[in-house]
Order: C-alpha cells, then sequence, then structure tokens
C-alpha cells in the first residue's frame, strides 16, 4: 500500500470511526433520558423505581467508558465482509438494528485474536487502530489470507502489542482489550461453569486476563451474575488501587475489590500473624479449637447457684445445668441459638422445683389448673430476676466472634481449654490480624446471632412502622378537611386515590446504594463469580470463607505456586480445590512474559533455578537494550545512592519503586510482599542479601522484587551479593546505567 493510498484509507477510516462515536453520544443521550425519567418514578412503585434508576444508571457508566478506544479493530474476511471491533457493541436503528460495531466478547470477534497466518479462521486481514481519545492516529494490517498474491499491505501483527509493552507505565492497570493474544483469549473465553486455575509466572498477564475474563462472563452470563456481582479479592489494597479501573473500563461496575483482610463487612485489617500463627490460624484444624473454645463457654457449676425468689429460693445444680446442656447442645443449633434451648430446660426445672415447695401441702400437679398458675406466677418471677438472668449469662453466655476470640487469644488458660497451641496466644487479643479475619467470619455461623438483639430491631423496626402510619394518617386528615371541594376538584374520592398506609410507605427510607456498596455491607451476600489473586497466598480457611461467598462455585484463581511466601499458602491447586469442588476445576497457563524485558528476567530466571529448579521460567516477549546493574555501598553511603536513583528517574516518564526487606530501614523503601502484582517501568532492589534471609520464603520475595520492572533494574547491596546476582554489571553509580 502507497503512502497515498494510505492516507486515503486513513481518512476514510477516521469518518467512519467519527460516525460511531456519533452513534455512542445517540445512545448515551437515550441512556440519561431513560435515568432522569427513572427518577421521577412516574407509575411505578419505589421498588420499582430503584431497579430502573440502577439499571439505568448502570447504562450509562457502561456508555461512558467506551469512548476512549471505542474502536480499536476491523476484520475483512475471505469473503469481502468488513467488521469492526470495538469496547462495546453498536447497532444501527435506522438499517433494521444491523450491526455497526462488535462487541469485542461476541463469537464473531474471536478471530481478531487468534486467527494467525496458518490458521487464518476465514479472516484476510486484520486492521488495528491506533488512536488518541476519539482521534484515529494510524493503523497497522496484517494479511492472513492471502489471495493472489501480495496486494501491498503493511505487516503490523506484533505492533500494537510491543506498543504497548513497551509504553511508560501510569497509575493503574491498563485493560488489554485491543492487544489480547491468543493464548490469554483462550483462557478469557473459556466455557467451564466452576474454577479456571490461571497460572503464570511474573509478567504474564494472570490478573488482566482473570479480569478481562470476569467482563466476558458477564456479557455471556449477564442475566444471572449481574443481580449477584463479581468479588476480586487481592493480595493488598495497593494491589487493588492498581487494578480497580480495568473492569469500569470495559463496562462493568457490579464488582466488589477486597484483601482477605475485608472479607468481614466492617473490619480492613492489614497486621499479620507471625509465619507459625498464621500457619495454624490458616489450618483447618482450627475449627476444632473454635468448637471447643465455643463449649468451654457452655458451663456447668462447680457450686449449686442460688436464685432467691419472692417465697422460696431454687438452686442451679451441675445437674441440672449439664442435663440443659446436653439438650442445648444436641439441638444443633448455633451457641446462641442453643441458649433458648438451655434456658427452658433449666426454667423448667426451676420452676417445677418451685412450685413444689411453695405448694406443698396445699396443691398437687393432679389440681392442674392451680399448678399451672403456681407455675405461672413462678415463670414471672424467673423472667424478672437479675440474679437469674446473670446466672443464665455465667452458664451459656451470649457470644459474638470478637467475644469469644479476644479472650481466646488473650487468656493461657482457654487456649489450653481448647486444645490450642501456646503460639496462638497475644497480649491484645483484640488486635486483629489478616488470619483472624476467616477465624471471625466462621465464628459468625458457629455463633449465630443474639435473638434479643434481634428481637429488638424487629421491635423498632415495627415501632418506626406504626408511627410513619399515624403521620400520614395526619397528612390525610388536613388532606380531607375540605372533602368535597377535592373530590369535586379530581373528579374521584382522595381515599380511592391514596390511603395512609400507601402514604406512609413514601417516607421509609429507600436503599439508594448500587450493588457493589450493598453487597460489601452483606456478610451474607453471595456473588455470582468470585476472581482470587495470588491465590497461593490464601489459607485453607480463607477458602472457606470465599466458598461460602459463592455458592455457585464459579472462580477464575489467580496465581503462580513459586512465588508462594506464606506459611499457610497452597503447595498445590488440587489440594486445595478438590476438596470444595473435585472434578470440577481446570487449569490453564500462560508462559509469555509481557512485562519484564529478557535482560531483566535473565537475572530473575537465575534465582528462581535456586529455589525452584522444575520450574521454567516464561519467555520474555521484548528486551529493552537496558543492561541490569548492581553497585556496592556502605552504611553510609546508601541513603545517598536510593536518592540519586529516586532523583533520575524522577526526571523520566513513567514510574518507579524501591523494594527492601521487610525489616530495612530505608527511607520510601517497601517489602517485596507489598509490590506483588504490581509493575514499575524502574525498579531498584535493596540489600538482596537480606531478602533471602529473611524467612524461609525469601528467595520467592527476592523473585518477585527482581521481577516488578518493565524497563530498568538496579541493585544496592551492602554484603556480598547472592550468587545468582554476580553476573550483574557493576556499576559507579546508579545514574551511570543508563
Amino acid at each position: 500500500m502507497s503512502h497515498r493510498e494510505h492516507d486515503e484509507e486513513l481518512h476514510d477510516e477516521r469518518i467512519h470511526i467519527a460516525g460511531l462515536h456519533a452513534r455512542l453520544d445517540a445512545e448515551r443521550a437515550r441512556a440519561k433520558a431513560r435515568y432522569r425519567s427513572a427518577l421521577s418514578g412516574a407509575g411505578v412503585t419505589p421498588t420499582e423505581r430503584d431497579v430502573e434508576v440502577r439499571a439505568a444508571a448502570t447504562e450509562v457508566r457502561r456508555l461512558d467508558v467506551a469512548d476512549d478506544g471505542l474502536c480499536f479493530g476491523r476484520l475483512d474476511s475471505l469473503t469481502g465482509e468488513r467488521s469492526y471491533i470495538g469496547r462495546i457493541g453498536l447497532l444501527d436503528p435506522d438499517d433494521d438494528y444491523a450491526s455497526l460495531l462488535l462487541d469485542w466478547r461476541a463469537p464473531a470477534s474471536r478471530p481478531f485474536y487468534t486467527a494467525t497466518g496458518a490458521h487464518p479462521e476465514g479472516v484476510r486481514r486484520r486492521r488495528q487502530f491506533h488512536t488518541r481519545g476519539r482521534r484515529v492516529e494510524d493503523f497497522t494490517d496484517e494479511v492472513l489470507g492471502r489471495v493472489g498474491g501480495d496486494d501491498g499491505a503493511d505487516a503490523g501483527g506484533d505492533a500494537a502489542l510491543l506498543a504497548a509493552v513497551n509504553a511508560p507505565r501510569g497509575e493503574g492497570m491498563r485493560d488489554i482489550v485491543a492487544t489480547i493474544q491468543a493464548e490469554q483469549d483462550e483462557i478469557i473465553r473459556l466455557d467451564h461453569p466452576g474454577v479456571a486455575v490461571i497460572e503464570g509466572g511474573p509478567g504474564t498477564g494472570k490478573t488482566v486476563v482473570a479480569l478481562h475474563r470476569v467482563a466476558y462472563l458477564l456479557y455471556t452470563r449477564r442475566e444471572r451474575m449481574e443481580r449477584h456481582g463479581v468479588l476480586v479479592v487481592g493480595p493488598h489494597p495497593t494491589f487493588l488501587h492498581h487494578i480497580d479501573r480495568v473492569l469500569p473500563s470495559l463496562g462493568e461496575s457490579d464488582v466488589v475489590f477486597t484483601t482477605t483482610g475485608g472479607l468481614v463487612p466492617g473490619r480492613r485489617v492489614t497486621a499479620e500473624d507471625t509465619p507459625e500463627a498464621a500457619r495454624l490460624k490458616g489450618s483447618p484444624a482450627i475449627l476444632d479449637v473454635l468448637a471447643a473454645a465455643i463449649a468451654d463457654r457452655q458451663q456447668v457449676p462447680a457450686e449449686p447457684l442460688p436464685i432467691a425468689l419472692e417465697d422460696v429460693t431454687v438452686r442451679i445444680d451441675a445437674a441440672t445445668a449439664e442435663w440443659a446442656r446436653d439438650e442445648a447442645r444436641a439441638s444443633g443449633l448455633p451457641h446462641n441459638s442453643a441458649r433458648a434451648v438451655f434456658t427452658d430446660v433449666v426454667t423448667y426445672v426451676l420452676s417445677e422445683r418451685a412450685a413444689s415447695r411453695i405448694g406443698r401441702g396445699w396443691v398437687t400437679r393432679a389440681d392442674r389448673d392451680a399448678w399451672e398458675q403456681l407455675r405461672a406466677d413462678v415463670l414471672a418471677e424467673l423472667a424478672e430476676s437479675a440474679a437469674y438472668a446473670a446466672a443464665l449469662d455465667a452458664l451459656w453466655p451470649v457470644l459474638t466472634p470478637e467475644t469469644l476470640l479476644a479472650p481466646l487469644d488473650e487468656a493461657a488458660a482457654r487456649l489450653r481449654a481448647a486444645g490450642a497451641d501456646p503460639a496462638l496466644g497475644r497480649a491484645d487479643g483484640a488486635a486483629w490480624t489478616v488470619s483472624d479475619v476467616p477465624l471471625l467470619d466462621e465464628l459468625v455461623d458457629l455463633l449465630g446471632p443474639d435473638p434479643a438483639a434481634e428481637a429488638a430491631e424487629r421491635a423498632t423496626a415495627e415501632r418506626e412502622q406504626r408511627a410513619d402510619a399515624a403521620y400520614a394518617a395526619g397528612v390525610m386528615d388536613i388532606l380531607t378537611l375540605d372533602r368535597e371541594e377535592l373530590d369535586e376538584d379530581l373528579g374521584v374520592r382522595v381515599e380511592d386515590l391514596i390511603h395512609a398506609e400507601g402514604l406512609g410507605e413514601r417516607f421509609v427510607e429507600r436503599d439508594t446504594r448500587d450493588l457493589a456498596e450493598r453487597a460489601a455491607a452483606d456478610r451474607d451476600w453471595t456473588y455470582g463469580h468470585v476472581v482470587v489473586d495470588e491465590a497461593q497466598e490464601l489459607s485453607a480457611m480463607d477458602w472457606r470463607v470465599l466458598m461460602r461467598r459463592c455458592p455457585s462455585r464459579s472462580f477464575t484463581v489467580v496465581g503462580d505456586l513459586t512465588q508462594r511466601r506464606s506459611s499457610a499458602g497452597a503447595t498445590s491447586w488440587g489440594e486445595v480445590l478438590e476438596r470444595y469442588v473435585p472434578g470440577r476445576w481446570v487449569y490453564r497457563s500462560l508462559t509469555v512474559n509481557y512485562r519484564t524485558p529478557a535482560e531483566i528476567m535473565a537475572v530473575a530466571a537465575a534465582v528462581l533455578a535456586e529455589f525452584a529448579p522444575d520450574v521454567r521460567p516464561p519467555d520474555s516477549v521484548r528486551a529493552c537494550g537496558v543492561p541490569p546493574w548492581s553497585r556496592q555501598v556502605t552504611d553510609d553511603e546508601l541513603a545517598g545512592a536510593v536518592e540519586d536513583f529516586v532523583r533520575d528517574e524522577a526526571g523520566r516518564e513513567g514510574t518507579s519503586v524501591v523494594i527492601g526487606p521487610p525489616s530495612s530501614s530505608v527511607p520510601g523503601a517497601v517489602p517485596p510482599a507489598e509490590t506483588k502484582g504490581l509493575e514499575f517501568d524502574a525498579v531498584l532492589v535493596v540489600d538482596p542479601d537480606r531478602i533471602l534471609a529473611d524467612g524461609p520464603r525469601g528467595a520467592a520475595d527476592l523473585y518477585v522484587a527482581l521481577t516488578r520492572a518493565t524497563q530498568r533494574l538496579g541493585v544496592l547491596h551492602r554484603g556480598p551479593l547472592p550468587r545468582p546476582l554476580r553476573g550483574l554489571a557493576d556499576v559507579g553509580t546508579p545514574a551511570g546505567a543508563g
């Protein structure tokens, strides 16, 4: 294709894509009009109004994010048909709703990502547009199904991909909708109803593929999934901030992002336990400890507990409490719910004893009416007795997850009674850690709700409803003062138009939160799909929480077992998943590294070979031309060398980070664990020998640190350079690395 022909086609494409944007603008205007109409709520119930408002708002958001990069590709078939590919689908209402733009997730769009010269899938030409905002800057063509020899088209198959991976990193992960590769597309469109495991080394795009898979599933299973939303679980808050724009950029907003420390609503826990405590709390054996801790709070008195009534004193003895406890446990109810059974048995015994003693000589059980009246009087006294209430609380207290777990961790005696390892003890039982969160969640079900609190909430709701109805009735009275005049003006009776209870409903506060907000606040919410990133770090107890959140067991699991650092994490996917979804999970791997250039990956691969010699590192798709460097410094020189790196990188486009050991005192340095899943243009690793020495997973941490860079890598070391890194070029100053 000559330059003139190229320019003419570019002009035509700009006109065509401008027309697509005009169609998008029309759709957006229609959606906003629908939203405004839904807000008025004319002719519908409040519930119907809320549903319509949410649906219209979702549509507006979907259309708003489609503006940037609306159309990014074109397919020309061997039969001469032409299809444009974009972020969303657009139809032409003036042409019997013919397709103007294919959604990238549609089946007809798949050849855009999978067609090759060897297998063109009916495609003659694949065109990729390079856009900035709404403007088409240029395009590249790749001819796949040549007919009659070369037609002069440009071969640009990898141009868009290389441009994307070489571009400076900004804030947040970018979607890859325009550059999805064939191995990624196969996973994104995987039609599997259970758990899909995506494993791959650093830089293989595991996370972004998983997020695009969510967008694809929402496209193909929207009716079932959008009512429940999607949960995305990541390793740390910075990572969640890094990825939280991807799904909205694909038009999907009904997503909750959290770490495992945030799986219990109202808590955002980030502190970590010691490795041994984390291992113990993450093991399924902790369930026996929790059950024993609850049983330990279901007491039998060492000495009878006296309950003084008006005419007699009765006692709760060990035999009575033991009988009541056995009956309560046999009920199978959670602890707090079973308290009612315990209370009923004890109350029955005490009321019978009291009635027998009070009525001795003048009433017997044969005189049923008198006996029952006597018992009723005793029951009334027991219900009002503070001593009896205190005795019940001592023997079978109402517990919350926090009031059970905090004393357990604080008191050595309680740990012994529950059969727990002393390593679980700590001075402040309420100093919650990430490993405590699944235990707190487990205890919600083991303990059950507080019946008294639930009854109080119901009573409050009923009082408020009656108050609203009374207020509405007052409004009705005012409206009907001039009843005959109103009836004449309206043509119907006021009472026929509205009644007090209906008017009262107008004063009920409506839940205007969107789906993600409601889901995040509701511990019992069940999701349509769950994405778990860095899944190798999750404990068995973490998985129990997630399985409760998704009864359909629809998961996308992302991880790399070689990067595991948690002592409670997974050593194999089968070990984790066969427990919950036997036979319902599939495994896929990614083998191409799109992030880490070959020069840097060679350094990381040497570290990988030391601690996981059987694992093959992913193949880098590119080289950057900048060799990694190292520099040995003294304690006094370290801070200045770090400042040199930061100052040098501040003058470049892109992002940078300094990574050091978890115990590092270097200003601004972050530990490797806090960079998992992230990427930066430049990385400075400080004290790699200390990273290696920091715990049993030090090698995995160093591997993570070395694979965060997309362009430049430097290493500062005070001690001896670890053997795998000794091939690094030694430089005089970090800036001299180029």
